[in-house]
């Protein structure tokens, strides 16, 4: 049985940072392209951050490069965000997602940053 389970959201203030977890289980994650996206409500959701392939080649959304770094620990089966520099405009909904083969979504982290 899939599981994606993430964890680390929270409020921090504009500047600060924050790294989200996504514990993977029911599949080897560093066999799929393992992905972020986030959602405002009443907005779309939209992708944050892929890693695309088994050496570990990442992708980024235009707005989040250089602040955001996307990771794995194989060992652990764990996908991670880490989220400097962090905006007002970050705050959102994070999903992780196991984006190839059969897809599955987490359950979602809020983010909110604000002073």
């Amino acid at each position: 049985q899939v599981q994606l389970v993430e964890s680390g959201g929270g409020l921090v203030q504009p500047g600060g940072s924050l790294r989200l977890s996504c514990a993977a289980s029911g599949f080897i994650l560093r066999a799929y392209v393992m992905s972020w996206y986030r959602q405002a409500p009443g907005k779309e959701r939209e992708l944050v951050a892929s890693i695309i392939d088994p050496t570990g080649r990442t992708s980024y959304a235009d707005s989040v490069k250089g602040r955001f770094t996307i990771s794995k620990d194989n060992d652990k089966n764990t996908l991670y965000l880490q989220m400097n520099s962090l905006k007002p405009e970050d705050t959102d909904e994070y999903y992780c997602k196991k984006d190839s083969g059969s897809t599955y979504w987490g359950q979602g982290t809020q983010v909110t940053v604000s002073s």
